[in-house]
């Protein structure tokens, strides 16, 4: 291979929040290379296990390519418009019969790094206007959305820590070691808690594992999975005991203190020590660093929410941050100025109608709406339970909740009892493989790419486009078309309609609820650009948003061909202090002290009387892992098994485990049906009374096409756990501290 027929070409990776800048190097149509991009202005050439895994991934041969439908009980290649036309032939009926609600939609965690689903998925559930939205939020993130939905005006403003300046970063329930941040989208997160601690600062860490994370810290402690809540409420405690409560200039700025201190009385270090196994005299040491430190913040993620306070925990997380004067101030907690789609940035600066819950329940159980969607462990029983608004029909988008949810078996056996099942996904998968019609997604390499979702979350501002690589598979639709195909049908404009008049019609509507009497100039300068899709909606976003050129009135702010045209994306610098210009309450103030939260402490309170669990469950996460289709990747596969139980050394000799045996772990409750076998690590690095596995594996379904993983297809941590548990304030779904049963199998 000659150097004169390889090129280098730029591609944001899809595959974690990192969202890394890469260079693949590609000849006759192939990959040869994938290293960092080196002047990318926000990854500065990092890459992970996940990057290089991009070149897997497109040439996968369990990549699906072809729609399939399901003929005589099989699934059978298909061209497009036979499956459109399926689709069509069998969806409409059942609108027509049972109504909207009776159609479901379901959507993954890939959607949101990929710029064409995450854009057009709206537009798809916005006519179809189903009651019965779900999504990964609620096994995952949700709780933190819904705290800062509560004080700050809106679900996507989410302070993340300022790491580049902090000099103690306080990091409860995350491992950004493995994650490169989640719900703050950090690369090389190695190389920045380096520089912390190199100019002095401190990391500490407490977690009910000693992480990848703890590992490169200053200091970890442990703490019962689930008690995160008595530990933060002991801290606020503390700094209000001890006097230290100063949130700075934002006193102005926020309500609702003194009802945190009276909520907070009983949550002393002493009450709680026992119940969080952390001590007294660490709580009130971490509150005091905490708030003596100038420039420091609280960091709180996935172990925080997936619990039964989850809410509640991310809420305190802020609550400590704006109490000691680290909110929304340099080297603490900020919120990041996104050049597209933030809608923080959006309408009248500093006031707004806030967030609205509980719109709708579910049928069965009642669980309430939150954020236009009901908890993924209730589709289910939606599915199973006759009667009005049964769900008949379900729509999935790279989803796969029989292995992500809890409750796994049973949402498979529901799924097969549907009258019709669409799944867009690149896998035949735990889920997809119910579905009778399969529309293929593409090759991340095959499409353009801007970050929608993560500059919302980014440590540093930045604005980012890479085009695709290659051409899409020969025949293959852009998916964003694939979306608006859908939305034809649900419609009622039949499969065969023009789905780019579609497209203008859309666009032309939301100008017009925008831009008012501008709407014309705006549509006719978008039409002169010639660009139609997710490019066109990315132009108009940055035009209008923050940084942009307003259409020529601002000749020096963004456009899209600003951004193509910068190599490695162009930097809009650190985070800067934004409130009151943020806030989107109806008051225009911090609500310190939303009352849902405050009357969920007196259930926390209660709890703190209960003896904790004897042995209890919690996930992990693997920098060579992320979703669970990543299995199937033969660069991120290969290597030890990663599906393993790990357990401290007192509880295996308890328990009559050996190092490299077979756990048999299972619901506390004596479900059978609730139980998994792994193979046993014993090691000093877990809490004693804490087994950990890790999430997403499971892949021995048949049906199924992963070859890969089916050869070891490890144990789903979701089969153990109750679809019954979640936390009622939000409905995220509780997969941590759940109490089991293990022994040797």
């Amino acid at each position: 291979m000659t150097a004169t027929n390889t090129e280098t070409r730029y591609r944001i990776c899809p595959l974690c929040e990192a969202c890394c800048g890469l260079d693949v190097q590609v000849a006759d149509g192939k990959v040869i290379a994938i290293r960092g991009k080196a002047d990318d202005v926000f990854s500065h050439g990092y890459i992970c296990p996940k990057g290089f895994a991009l070149k897997d991934l497109h040439e996968d041969p369990d990549r699906l390519r072809q729609p399939l439908v399901r003929r005589n009980g099989e699934l059978q290649p298909a061209t497009w418009d036979e499956a459109f036309d399926e689709i069509e032939r069998r969806l409409v009926p059942i609108i027509e019969h049972h109504g909207k609600d009776a159609v479901a939609l379901s959507v993954g965690n890939p959607t949101a790094h990929k710029m064409s689903l995450v854009l057009y998925f709206s537009r798809l559930a916005k006519a179809l206007g189903s009651k019965n939205i779900y999504s990964a939020s609620t096994l995952d993130q949700i709780p933190k959305q819904l705290a800062s939905g509560w004080m700050f005006g809106h679900w996507l403003s989410i302070a993340v820590p300022d790491i580049e300046r902090c000099d103690f970063l306080l990091i409860l329930g995350a491992n950004p070691m493995a994650s490169n941040g989640s719900l703050w989208t950090v690369p090389d997160f190695r190389g920045k808690a380096k520089a912390l601690r190199a100019r002095g600062g401190q990391i500490v860490v407490v977690d009910p594992r000693r992480t990848e994370t703890a590992a490169v810290a200053d200091a970890h402690h442990f703490i019962r999975p689930g008690a995160d809540v008595f530990l933060l409420a002991a801290m606020v405690n503390a700094v209000f005991a001890e006097n230290l409560a100063s949130p700075g200039r934002l006193a102005e700025w926020t309500v609702g203190i003194d009802a945190v201190r009276d909520a907070v009385a009983a949550f002393t270090p002493e009450a709680v020590a026992a119940r969080c196994g952390v001590d007294a005299r660490t709580i009130r040491a971490l509150a005091r660093q905490l708030a003596t430190t100038e420039r420091a913040c609280v960091y709180g993620r996935i172990g925080t929410c997936t619990q039964e306070f989850g809410t509640l925990s991310s809420w305190l997380v802020d609550v400590l941050n704006v109490l000691t004067g680290h909110l929304d101030a340099p080297g603490g907690a900020m919120f990041p100025h996104a050049a597209a789609f933030a809608p923080n940035t959006q309408g009248k600066p500093g006031i707004g109608r806030g967030i609205i819950t509980g719109r709708h329940a579910s049928r069965v159980s009642h669980a309430p709406e939150v954020m236009g969607e009901l908890p993924m462990t209730v589709l289910a029983e939606e599915i199973e339970t006759a009667g009005k608004d049964q769900i008949k029909a379900l729509i999935t988008l790279a989803s796969n909740p029989v292995l992500s949810s809890p409750g796994g078996p049973r949402l498979a056996r529901a799924l097969d009892s549907l009258e019709f099942m669409v799944s867009l996904d690149i896998y035949l998968n735990e889920t997809s493989r119910h579905a009778d019609v399969v529309l293929p997604g593409m090759s991340p390499l095959e499409d353009e790419h801007y970050d929608v979702t993560f500059p919302q979350f980014s440590h540093r501002n930045h604005a980012r486009y890479s085009p695709p690589v290659f051409p899409p598979t020969e025949g293959q639709p852009p998916e964003w078309q694939n979306l608006l195909r859908l939305t034809a049908i649900v419609r009622g404009l039949g499969a065969r309609a023009d789905v780019l008049a579609l497209d203008d019609a859309m666009l032309e509507q939301d100008v017009t609820k925008q831009a008012g009497a501008h709407a014309p100039a705006v549509l006719a300068a978008l039409a002169a650009g010639g660009r139609k899709g997710p490019d066109r909606l990315l132009d108009l976003a940055l035009r209008t948003g923050p940084h942009g050129d307003m259409f020529g009135l601002k000749p020096q702010g963004l456009n899209l061909d600003k951004v193509i045209a910068a190599p490695g994306g162009m930097d809009l610098g650190p985070l800067q202090p934004r409130i009151p210009e943020m806030l989107r309450t109806p008051s225009g103030r911090i609500e310190l002290a939303p009352p849902a939260c405050l009357a969920d402490l007196q259930r926390a309170r209660d709890r703190l009387a209960e003896p904790a669990p004897e042995m209890v469950i919690v996930g992990r996460r693997d920098v060579r892992s992320n979703n669970s289709w990543m299995h199937n990747l033969h660069t991120l596969a290969k290597g030890p098994e990663r599906c393993t139980a790990l357990i401290h050394p007192k509880d295996a000799e308890r328990l009559g485990l050996a190092d490299g045996a077979l756990a048999r772990i299972s619901a506390d409750d004596g479900n059978a049906e609730r139980t998994v076998t792994a193979p046993v690590v014993i090691s000093t690095d877990m809490m004693p009374g804490v087994i950990s596995l890790p999430h997403g594996w499971g892949h021995d379904k048949a049906g199924a096409r992963l070859r890969v993983a089916a050869e070891r297809p490890g144990a789903n941590l979701n089969a153990v756990l109750d679809d019954g548990l979640r936390d009622p304030l939000s409905g995220n779904a509780v997969l941590s501290g759940v109490a089991v049963s293990v022994s040797a199998a």
